[in-house]
């Protein structure tokens, strides 16, 4: 405590004391205007930072420059004839590198004289009228305790439950960690975390560099047709492009790691932008004394280039090296690793994108390359092995889609995917003994090749104005399970009873395969079918004001053909996932026989309230999260689900003072989840399997963030202090089996001050 009392006084001191040359200095805001539904540039629109009088208007190309802006955090406004008005917050001036803005702007069903549009801050595609939240890059980097990570951004959101301090693997609404779907520029991607859990997904920290971030979309239910083989959300990461005035670059060393970033044009025609990241884990985990050390590298690359004006392409390529060292040299480290299952992984992420504008709409193709390599180990204190997993998943994906524009009240969208898959393994466990008193033992080298593929259909339609329909069906195939084919239709509905209330509502079908691994490593089970779960959501949302919404949300999912496990009768495979390994019986592999006789039910209600920046310079979100999810096995017994959190609860918000500073803070408060007790002698019973449940966790994060700028150059520096008042979480007991007694773990992270600064020139 004392050494982060002479580091906040070092750093306001230095602030203070500092030549504030800030009211002379100005940049500028570039930026594009475009259709929503057809990506055309909208000409002479008017772009304007609200409470000003500064602004400009687009070219034929869509595009606009206002100079001259003095820094400071602003709204920026989009308007033009026949469109909604659309208003970006956040928009950081500096004189480092220009503010790039770009809007798409949704065509106006009805033009009256006289009305006051009341909905620019808050905004909803044609496909997401419900459980949808859009994060801009900036609210991502100032949220306290949020280490700049998307998905941790993600996690304060309604309907968001973590599994434990220190993950990112996300739990939405009573959904497992691996049914979540992420998509970079258009690319699926499996996991997008360091240190992932293979056939469950999460991992401590993103590999998506936040600085290349424009903004990130995240559904909670009720997402279209377009995306499949999930079954609880979508999260969608929409990348910048490289600046396209001259070279830059970005120095950063933060909470975790250290980077570079390099961005420039390439000629008149595109850009591009590359980073490199660097953990400095290692350095503060070996300095305290840990048995394991993680360190991890990440690379992320984008170039795009415009063929004609209504030809781009672009290019991306994301590399994510993970690497953990056991040091063995004390009895106390040798028994400390033999609790982990460590891991080393290379992760790869790469694709090209055509997107073709056509006269009424767009059509996007692409061809991408993923790839995950895991390698895990396991050893008991003696050093002898107790599991080994080398695996390979490859996947090669050619997918278009086309969105059409019919006339204003309807949008039709379509599209087909075809996926090749390699997948090897060599996987080893000697005989184990579960807690729960069954035995495992494989041993098995597996190589095996499978095709996936997937094809959807969409309409959406306007009608009176103010009631928009729509509906959409999904065909997916997968030649590795017992149905090979499956359906998912889906609906939704968004009624405008008054311009300040929404009334909406989804029903749909969702179905997801099972992992690779869970498929390969027992033969018997290509005998699984897809997972499916009926999901219901009802919504009502609110606009107090322009820059403030309070929405209500209730839903209701129904799960069948989960796998299960025939010799772990209380085993069903949602319930897995986090670090995994001996504790949990190495049930996220699923190296058990498994049928799709699993089923489940989770229900649950979200209240959501938002104030964005605006004019008042202060921005927040409160999200209280009601969830019960329950799970029933081969036994039949429905039981708790393992990360079933009944109440979650965050507020978060934060005051700009001026161009210099800005404070903002971050509460979080859940009640435990479940866990199954031990008995004297180690061993666990089925009868009580999740029949406990830890206490609540609930933590404090405080940040302040301080910008200098210079002639040529910025300067952001921010002191983020996690846990403030120094409560460790609680996780589940543990027994020790040097002691024979029932432990409560060491708890995650307690106080944690960290300094981040970045260089942008």
């Amino acid at each position: 405590m004392k050494s982060l009392f002479i580091t906040s006084f070092i750093f306001l001191t230095f602030s203070l004391s500092a030549q504030d040359n800030q009211q002379r200095l100005s940049g500028k805001i570039v930026g594009h205007v475009k259709n929503y539904s057809t990506k055309e540039a909208v000409i002479s629109a008017t772009v304007v930072i609200q409470g000003t009088t500064i602004g400009a208007a687009t070219d034929i190309d869509g595009n606009f420059v206002i100079s001259g802006v003095p820094i400071g955090t602003y709204n920026v406004r989009a308007s033009g004839l026949g469109f909604q008005p659309m208003v970006k917050t956040d928009v950081v001036v500096s004189v480092g590198k220009p503010a790039d803005v770009h809007f798409e702007l949704m065509e106006s069903t009805v033009e009256l004289e006289g009305v006051t549009v009341t909905t620019e801050y808050f905004q909803k595609s044609p496909d997401a009228p419900i459980s949808v939240q859009v994060l801009g890059a900036e609210e991502i980097r100032r949220l306290p305790g949020g280490l700049e990570d998307v998905l941790r951004a993600v996690s304060i959101l309604p309907g968001v439950a973590q599994v434990e301090n220190g993950r990112n693997d996300l739990i939405v609404r009573g959904g497992a960690p691996s049914e979540n779907l992420f998509v970079i520029d258009n690319i699926e991607v499996a996991n997008i975390n360091h240190f992932g859990t293979q056939g469950a997904g999460g991992g401590p920290l993103s590999f998506v560099n936040l600085d290349f971030v424009n903004e990130t979309t995240f559904k909670s239910g009720g997402f279209g047709a377009k995306y499949g083989d999930k079954l609880s959300s979508v999260l969608t990461i929409d990348l910048k492009d490289g600046r396209e005035d001259r070279f830059g670059g970005k120095a950063t060393i933060s909470a975790s790691q250290f980077g570079l970033n390099l961005e420039g044009p390439v000629n008149e025609h595109g850009s591009y932008l590359f980073s490199a990241r660097r953990s400095y884990l290692d350095f503060i985990f070996k300095a305290a004394g840990f048995g394991f050390v993680p360190e991890y590298w990440d690379f992320l690359g984008k170039v795009n280039y415009n063929l004609t004006p209504k030809d781009q392409l672009r290019f991306l390529g994301i590399v994510a090296l993970d690497n953990v060292k056991l040091f063995n040299d004390t009895e106390n480290k040798r028994y400390t690793n033999s609790r982990i299952l460590s891991s080393n992984q290379d992760q790869f992420v790469g694709g090209a994108s055509w997107r073709h504008l056509l006269d009424h709409g767009f059509s996007t193709v692409t061809l991408s390359q993923t790839y995950y390599g895991f390698r895990y180990q396991q050893n008991d204190s003696l050093l002898n092995p107790l599991f080994r997993s080398n695996s390979d998943e490859y996947e090669t994906t050619l997918r278009g889609d086309v969105v059409y524009q019919l006339g204003k009240e309807t949008e039709f969208s379509f599209g087909a995917l075809g996926k090749f898959v390699s997948f090897t393994s060599n996987i080893i466990l000697p005989s184990f003994w579960t807690n729960f008193g069954q035995n495992l033992s494989v041993n098995a080298v597996l190589d095996t090749t499978a095709i996936k593929s997937a094809g959807y259909l969409q309409v959406s339609q306007q009608f009176f104005h103010n009631l928009r329909a729509t509906l959409g069906g999904r065909f997916d195939y997968f030649n590795l399970i017992k149905n090979t084919v499956t359906f998912s239709p889906r609906f939704s509905l968004a009624y405008a009873a008054t311009p300040l209330l929404t009334i909406s509502g989804s029903i749909g079908k969702y179905h997801q395969a099972p992992s690779y691994i869970w498929l390969v490593a027992n033969t018997a089970n290509h005998n699984l079918n897809y997972v499916t779960v009926d999901q219901y959501v009802f919504g009502i949302e609110y606009l107090l004001q322009s820059d403030v919404k309070i929405s209500i949300e209730t839903y209701r999912k129904n799960y069948s053909d989960y796998p299960a496990s025939t010799v772990r009768p209380y085993l069903v495979l949602a319930n897995t996932g986090g670090f995994g390994g001996s504790q949990e019986g190495y049930a996220s592999f699923g190296l058990d026989p498994l049928a799709s006789a699993g089923s489940g039910a989770s229900r649950g209600i979200e209240i959501f309230l938002q104030k964005k920046l605006s004019e008042v310079p202060c921005y927040g979100l409160l999200s209280i999260t009601y969830n019960e999810s329950k799970f029933k096995a081969l036994d039949g017994v429905e039981r708790s689900f393992t990360y079933d959190q009944r109440w979650i609860v965050n507020i978060g918000g934060g005051y700009i003072l001026n161009e210099l500073w800005e404070f903002s803070s971050k509460f979080r408060f859940a009640t435990g989840r479940p866990y199954t007790p031990y008995n004297a002698d180690g061993t666990q019973n089925i009868a009580a399997f999740n029949t406990s449940r830890i206490g609540a966790n609930h933590s404090l994060d405080l940040r302040v963030d301080r910008r200098w700028n210079f002639e040529q150059w910025n300067l952001i520096t921010y002191i983020d202090v996690q846990n403030i008042y120094n409560r460790k979480a609680l996780n589940a007991p543990v027994f020790d089996v040097r002691t024979k007694e029932i432990k409560q773990p060491a708890g995650g992270i307690a106080l944690l001050p960290s300094i981040g600064i970045s260089a942008e020139f």
